[in-house]
């Protein structure tokens, strides 16, 4: 269930009560007249099952509620009620299935800011992987893997082009670049540090690395592996289930490409340059394209959903 809060003038207010009114997913409805001082007017409150929302929040927007007011969308994690078992019940499709896209986007936009933070885990993880490339540790690959920030504005890329976001997809592209030319730029000045102190020398790269080899070596499985992985983390990212997207983490080797691209740099080597560079690039693009082909395929079935459900529900 979700708990949706909207800000109204009075003199649209009993337009939203109508529309929650006849939503077959809405369990309860109050309304708080003159409680709302800025924007001055009403507070209607109500819990509906998250397969409403998506089709709630379009009429709400063609009210224009959200230049006049202001509506707010809230998960409930816990509702004691019938009146909720049966709104779910009565909602078309599952709640796990269903997208609120408004949702997804404002995600991806925030997901896709450059920010220090950003930047300070992205930088640490390429670290993380160059030192599992010294030692050939795969544990700390997969460490490196889960500390990578860089989901967030791939998965950006690819919300934007979708849904003709421009300014998503240029923030997105940004924080990629810099976050990533600082994480490399970092791993190669640690590199450097570590080579003029005797601790690496280029015999690190050159050695048999049984675990770790494959960063650097891309073939065909890469780039199956990312799409799967970039499939994944979009249906992770539009559901309402988010535990998979650690697993997405894990299975691609965006950072690791990373940190081995600025090992190579500090120690020389041009082939893993050009291998991790190329590792980095086929994964990269092949979440964004697993990312626009998954977001246009729910687009459809939601679109289809829609139609069906309309059919179905006798209109008031």
């Amino acid at each position: 269930m979700l708990h949706l809060r909207v800000t109204t003038p009075a003199d649209t207010t009993e337009r939203i009560v109508e529309l929650l009114s006849g939503c077959p997913g809405v369990a309860s409805i109050a309304v708080l007249r003159g409680a709302s001082v800025k924007p001055p007017g009403d507070m209607v409150l109500a819990e509906l099952a998250r397969e409403s929302a998506e089709d709630m929040l379009s009429s709400l927007r063609e009210l224009g509620i959200d230049r006049s007011g202001t509506i707010a969308l809230e998960s409930v994690e816990t509702s004691i009620s019938q009146a909720a078992e049966k709104a779910e019940d009565d909602a078309p499709g599952e709640g796990a299935d269903a997208v609120i896209w408004e949702q997804v986007v404002r995600r991806a936009d925030e997901d896709s800011v450059l920010s220090n933070t950003f930047v300070w885990f992205l930088s640490l993880a390429a670290v993380l992987a160059a030192i599992a490339i010294v030692l050939d540790s795969a544990i700390l690959v997969v460490g490196a893997m889960v500390v990578g920030p860089e989901f967030g504005p791939l998965a950006g890329i690819a919300v934007g082009l979708v849904h003709r976001r421009r300014s998503v997809v240029r923030q997105a592209l940004v924080t990629l670049v810099v976050g990533f030319a600082v994480a490399i730029a970092v791993t190669t000045v640690l590199g450097l540090i570590a080579s003029w102190a005797g601790w690496i020398d280029p015999s690190v790269l050159t050695a048999e690395r049984p675990l770790t080899g494959f960063i650097w070596r891309p073939d065909r499985w890469s780039f199956v592996v990312a799409f799967i992985a970039g499939i994944a983390g979009i249906l992770s990212l539009t559901s309402a289930k988010s535990g998979a997207l650690v697993g997405v983490f894990i299975s691609v080797t965006t950072v690791p490409a990373a940190g081995n691209l600025g090992l190579a740099l500090a120690l020389g080597d041009a082939a893993e340059m050009g291998g991790a560079a190329a590792q980095l690039g086929i994964n990269m693009a092949a979440i964004v394209l697993a990312g626009v082909l998954t977001l246009l395929v729910l687009k459809g079935a939601n679109g289809r959903l829609a139609r069906l459900s309309a059919r179905r529900t006798p209109v008031a």
